[in-house]
């Protein structure tokens, strides 16, 4: 093998490194134990209390919310008898903790300061969550950890609905008849879904993979051990997959240990754009002193801005573009620019292999797909996942060769435009 191929296997950041067979039976049996009983897993596997019948209400306006791991966005969403939606009203600012700390009084003083000019059009809120949070039986929502670098601890126990109403009705606004449902971005992903492609589908899976990454998918009452493991009915799972503590290899150990949140988060911070960016960085420094690249290259990486995904991305779709800094680290030495080609698609194909995997393991577990004509329709949703080179292109090559072929289940993947704004506002009418 080559300088870059040994260092690509010393180090496991191959897609052949990861046991699709050992990885998808962990990640089952981390599912299961999630169902049985609160933090008995990795996995939260976290009730919602929304059943997969919930449907679009016509010619009624819902406020939605949405916190992504970037960007809070709030809008007026209304659904005519045709059930199409129109957005309305839509504002878009930071994240609340994305750029520096913020208190639970500052946290919840932002989503009022931009929810406030909708509160009195409609008594329904729907608000897309994308972070870890205990969902209650009223829908409101309890966050249990922020990911994605979001610095809000005083947040967390906090109902997030309760809190967002106590703060309108102190700014002198009547609430008393308005309800919240707290939905996650994946949950929201599946009922968008369910409402776009209603026929011929067995299940559906909501899919992120943007900033960070989780899934929902549909299970049946009478699995779910910590409720009682009621016999009837299904109801969706928000299954947190972004926390599973899959450990693959060493440079994988030394990145995590590094960033905000060591304990959690470990498979969002091999597959998700949050990270990696940062943790091909942390492969090319542990390259460059494995004597993997030359002098030269490692003076000119030491001078560029941290990595982040997008440049990753962009020396992969044009290795031989002079705009891009990463091109100019390599320029005049060739086996320095195909061994960071090599280093970056094997990081990229290993998080395609991972996220078959995932979307895998919610189709088996979900028991759905087994015919063809009546697949599992996964709704993904994020940049990361559609704009980073050859990451959905694996994903899909991976899909066919376990999914299908290993398991015979059957999916489509479609994209909706808005998922999580439209799946929160069906949230928020059916409360």
């Amino acid at each position: 093998m080559g300088k870059a191929e040994d260092f690509i296997a010393r180090h496991r950041l191959g897609a052949a490194d990861v046991d699709e067979d050992a990885v998808l039976a962990f990640f089952l049996d981390e599912m299961g134990k999630g169902l049985a009983e609160d933090g008995g897993s990795s996995l939260a596997m976290i009730p919602t209390y929304i059943a997969p019948d919930a449907d679009i209400v016509p010619d009624r306006s819902v406020i939605v919310m949405d916190a992504g791991g970037t960007n809070f966005r709030t809008c007026l969403v209304t659904f005519g008898a045709d059930r199409k939606p129109v957005i309305s009203d839509f504002q878009k600012v930071g994240m609340p903790g994305a750029k520096s700390p913020v208190t639970a009084k500052e946290f919840f003083s932002i989503l009022a300061d931009n929810v406030e000019r909708l509160i009195d059009r409609s008594d329904r809120i729907g608000f897309c969550f994308s972070y870890a949070t205990r969902i209650l039986e009223n829908h409101d929502g309890i966050p249990m950890i922020f990911s994605k670098e979001i610095k809000a601890e005083e947040v967390i126990g906090m109902p997030l609905g309760e809190n967002l109403l106590a703060e309108l009705a102190r700014r002198g606004h009547d609430v008393s008849k308005h309800k919240v449902s707290i939905v996650n971005d994946t949950v929201a992903t599946l009922l968008a879904a369910k409402a776009a492609c209603p026929d011929h589908a067995s299940s559906y899976v909501g899919f992120i993979l943007g900033t960070g990454t989780n899934t929902a998918y549909i299970e049946r009452n009478a699995n779910i051990g910590k409720l009682g493991g009621k016999a009837d009915g299904r109801q969706i799972i928000n299954v947190e997959s972004g926390c599973l503590r899959l450990d693959i290899g060493d440079l994988d150990r030394k990145f995590i240990a590094g960033t905000k949140d060591p304990g959690s988060y470990w498979f969002e911070k091999m597959i998700s754009g949050a990270y990696l960016g940062e943790f091909a960085a942390c492969a090319i420094r542990e390259a460059i002193a494995e004597g993997v690249f030359s002098p030269i290259f490692a003076e000119r990486f030491s001078q560029i801005q941290p990595l982040n995904t997008t440049r990753m991305s962009n020396y992969l779709e044009m290795c031989h573009n002079m705009d891009y800094d990463l091109v100019r680290c390599v320029d005049g030495n060739e086996e320095d620019a195909s061994s960071l080609y090599k280093i970056l698609k094997s990081i990229i194909e290993r998080a395609g292999k991972l996220t078959a995997i995932n979307l895998t393991a919610a189709i088996l577990a979900s028991g759905a797909g087994t015919d063809p004509r009546e697949p599992v329709v996964i709704n993904a949703d994020g940049t990361t996942f559609y704009k980073t080179e050859f990451l959905e292109f694996y994903t899909r090559l991976y899909l066919d060769a376990i999914l299908e072929k290993r398991h015979g289940r059957y999916y489509q993947m479609v994209q909706i435009d808005s998922s999580p704004t439209l799946g929160a506002a069906i949230a928020g009418l059916s409360v």
